[in-house]
């Protein structure tokens, strides 16, 4: 999923615990529980939940939830109570969190993080929190899961992913589920949604082997993230096309790969310098430049959050500046240098009457803080990379789908830049769509925005599940 993954907050904690007087001699005992607080960041609302136990030999452990995110049960590390005063470091995301106790099941206290001070005030909960996800399928299933792993030969390491097999003989039909932007696992697992494991058994009972698998980095997959292209990760896929072809028990001829956001680019970019791809299928894939991409969904959210027409005008100027200056500098340091040093004149000649000092020097903590040297190579080759070059060369049958609501990619100018390009490329096999009432993820939704994603219960629309699987029968029979 393109930048979203990127910059939601998702909170990583590290503990450490020290005298523990407030509580008296059985402190432990009555920090044990779940403390429940909600951040409100201005533009979300994020619930988080720190679930506090004790050991046998008397210490604290703790996991942490945070629901709208989809995140559960993250292992936490120590806990520090000074007389009623609660600390919670965070080193991983540079934060931690301070708070006074007023009473045994309160505590009042603020996150600091990046130069941002968010109020977050716990109270001890007995109810736990769990995630409604009711279309995530339940064993047993009418096919064969086969956990597999296939080697990247280029760069040398192997991905583990899993392959679902229809009932019967086969040779099956294929598809390759290929994941949006950010490290994610088989299941493309956000906000405690599993989107491709609920394709992967759409698509399997209706007669279609799926293999879905980790990205590099995460799970049972080899590899680094860290430095690495879309044109990298199309490596990757490639990899798990040439492991079906190795498969006999897969159609070869019968293989085509569905990609979701980034995923649908990697699409598109196989499918341009591989004939033997059967079919792709584009879910929200990008179908311009991504700088036009990042800066439209940026402007697009923030005018919907009801942030002020000035201050996203603002916002598109700097943002323009720094995805120039990245295109024009391969070295992350000279950018960085670059970017300081356009923000620093740009808010010296604004009235400072409007922008702080302290805003502006939180806002460049920010902006710096999102795009950290390790996925500056990332950003760089998606800013600059422009998918309609490849649609001359695209031949095979394609679907391209987007939601009416869809906040990341939007759907109108990339929906049509596809459905041009191909058409004019003599690609008469191509049928695109904008589904009404759908976001980012293919949920129905009510505005569209990513703050809506963890709250929907709906994974994926069944309607568009059903024209995914029919549209691939037609295809492939």
């Amino acid at each position: 999923m393109i930048s979203f993954s990127k910059t939601v907050i998702f909170l990583a904690f590290l503990f450490a615990i020290s005298s523990l007087q407030a509580f008296g001699q059985n402190a432990n005992d009555q920090l044990a529980g779940s403390w429940q607080g909600v951040l409100n960041t201005g533009n979300m609302e994020i619930r988080l939940v720190f679930n506090i136990a004790v050991a046998e030999d008397g210490s604290l452990n703790a996991t942490m939830d945070s629901p709208d995110q989809g995140a559960m049960a993250i292992p936490l590390g120590e806990v520090s109570l000074t007389g009623d005063s609660l600390r919670i470091e965070a080193p991983i995301v540079g934060g931690y969190y301070l708070g006074k106790f007023n009473a045994e099941s309160s505590c009042e206290g603020e996150w600091y993080q990046s130069g941002i001070i968010l109020k977050l005030d716990l109270d001890k909960k007995e109810n736990v929190i769990v995630l409604n996800r009711p279309q995530e399928p339940q064993a047993p299933f009418p096919y064969e899961e086969k956990e597999v792993s296939f080697t990247n030969v280029k760069h040398g390491f192997s991905l583990g992913g899993t392959l679902t097999l229809p009932e019967g003989k086969g040779p099956f039909p294929a598809a390759i589920l290929v994941s949006g932007s950010g490290s994610q696992n088989r299941d493309e697992e956000i906000f405690g949604h599993k989107p491709f494991k609920l394709l992967a058994d759409q698509l399997t009972r209706r007669g279609i082997a799926v293999l879905r698998y980790d990205d590099r980095g995460v799970g049972s997959s080899g590899g680094s993230a860290a430095e690495s292209t879309s044109g990298d990760l199309a490596g990757d896929a490639r990899s798990a096309f040439d492991y079906l072809l190795s498969n006999n028990i897969i159609d070869h001829s019968q293989i085509g790969i569905i990609g979701h956001s980034e995923g649908g680019m990697i699409a598109f970019m196989l499918a341009s310098s591989h004939k033997d791809i059967a079919f792709i299928i584009s879910l929200a894939g990008p179908g311009v430049d991504g700088k036009t991409i990042l800066l439209e969904q940026s402007d697009y959210i923030t005018s919907l959050s009801g942030v002020a027409s000035s201050i996203r005008e603002d916002n598109r100027i700097v943002m323009t500046a720094v995805y120039d200056i990245m295109m024009a500098n391969e070295s992350y340091q000279v950018w960085e240098e670059e970017v300081i040093d356009f923000t620093s004149k740009f808010y010296s000649e604004k009235d400072m009457g409007y922008y702080s000092e302290e805003d502006i020097e939180r806002g460049k903590k920010n902006l710096l803080a999102s795009i950290p040297e390790s996925s500056y190579a990332w950003m760089r080759y998606f800013v600059m990379f422009d998918p309609t070059p490849l649609f001359d060369s695209i031949k095979c049958p394609v679907l391209a789908l987007n939601g009416e609501k869809d906040c990341q990619v939007l759907p109108e100018k990339n929906i049509q830049s596809i459905k041009n390009g191909l058409l004019t490329a003599g690609n008469t096999n191509t049928f695109t769509m904008i589904l009404p009432g759908l976001n980012h993820l293919f949920q129905n939704c009510e505005t569209g925005l990513p703050n809506e994603y963890g709250i929907l219960e709906e994974t994926f629309d069944q309607k568009t599940l059903d024209m995914m699987s029919e549209w691939i029968l037609q295809q492939v029979h």
